[in-house]
């Protein structure tokens, strides 16, 4: 099955979403408004904002944070992990997904970076 690829970054080499049969990959997203400018704050704000990108962009191919099965988390500070861990909580609270967590430097002056697999079939069945 061919992929789909969905929010083509018009700058960078990069899609936000694509969707090769089932799963669902989403590039690492940090925490960018809507109006594409970075929300500044502490760890929870990011965190939030991160996870409601994500949620966004898998709705853009049909999806829900339901349908999450693996994580990966970058941290640039790993002193910030309990009050991540917090919020993450509290968007997974059944069944979360599998996640790895890291500290490093990103390409950004942000806190957190944050990117997801999901899995949903295509005729709808879970």
């Amino acid at each position: 099955m061919p992929k789909q690829t969905f929010a083509t970054h018009p700058v960078v080499p990069l899609s936000a979403v694509v969707r090769a049969g089932d799963y669902i990959f989403l590039s690492g997203q940090v925490p960018f408004a809507p109006d594409g400018t970075l929300v500044a704050g502490d760890i929870e704000v990011q965190t939030r904002q991160v996870l409601d990108n994500i949620a966004g962009a898998l709705g853009r191919v049909g999806a829900t944070l339901d349908d999450v099965v693996k994580t990966t988390i970058w941290l640039t500070d790993p002193a910030d992990f309990p009050r991540f861990n917090t919020i993450y909580g509290k968007y997974f609270p059944q069944d979360p997904p599998a996640r790895s967590c890291v500290a490093s430097q990103l390409m950004v002056e942000a806190k957190i970076e944050v990117e997801a697999i999901a899995y949903k079939p295509l005729g709808g069945a879970t």
